[in-house]
């Protein structure tokens, strides 16, 4: 028994498969890491119109003038200059030393005359010298620009935020969270990250390069069990 299609439920068919097959941009669309999702503002609840006969408008995104338009509520953008710059040296030098000796002389006459004294003569010396060094330089500078997730009481705020790039071998994101002095906030809502208490900074990525740079499993375990 043979099948036919009308080209109404062909097209409808073939609909139907479009929709269900996933498209490439939902299919490279990564969950976002806890801690850093992008904060949305908070809704006001519309207000009934007076029949005052006037135009102004509260919650119409009226901003103060003596504030202008800088971010101090939740959901606004700030953006954070980063100008991390981290330099440690260390070190450590030890030496010690330490020696001993002891000698008997026998008597010249008598049952232990016959001794000889260069054999009653014992000595001991032990040294060690030890150092070392270390040194690390860190430099991250970057522009992010995060959301205002929670005002607190004393004029400090909760920002956090993350940036996400897609690059043709591999990708990298950039993760930021900290509290930061609204105060502290500059007439473009930038700010530097080196105002920011409890700063949270992930710069990673994965792909081709970061892959290459690591050393094998083979060679991890090799290294795992090695007594040297």
């Amino acid at each position: 028994m043979s099948r036919t299609f009308t080209p109404c439920a062909a097209a409808l068919l073939a609909m139907t498969m479009a929709a269900a097959a996933p498209t490439p941009a939902l299919a490279k669309k990564k969950p976002r890491v806890t801690g850093f999702e992008p904060t949305l503002p908070i809704a006001q609840p519309a207000q009934q119109q007076t029949a005052t006969g006037g135009i102004f408008n509260v919650s119409a995104g009226y901003a103060p003038l003596y504030t202008g338009t800088r971010a101090a509520r939740v959901g606004d953008p700030v953006t954070i200059l980063l100008v991390e710059s981290t330099t440690a040296a260390k070190s450590v030098t030890s030496k010690n030393s330490k020696g001993g000796s002891a000698s008997i002389t026998p008597p010249t006459s008598g049952p232990l005359s016959f001794l000889n004294p260069d054999a009653l003569k014992a000595s001991s010396t032990s040294s060690f010298n030890g150092g070392g060094n270390a040194a690390q330089t860190s430099t991250l500078a970057s522009t992010l620009s995060v959301t205002i997730a929670e005002v607190r009481p004393n004029g400090t705020a909760l920002v956090r935020g993350e940036k996400q790039m897609l690059l043709s071998q591999g990708d990298e994101w950039i993760r930021f969270s900290g509290i930061i002095r609204l105060a502290d906030i500059d007439q473009e809502n930038t700010l530097s990250s080196n105002r920011v208490a409890d700063a949270r900074i992930e710069y990673s990525g994965k792909g081709a390069l970061q892959q290459s740079s690591k050393q094998g499993w083979l060679g991890r375990f090799f290294n795992m069990i090695s007594p040297f």
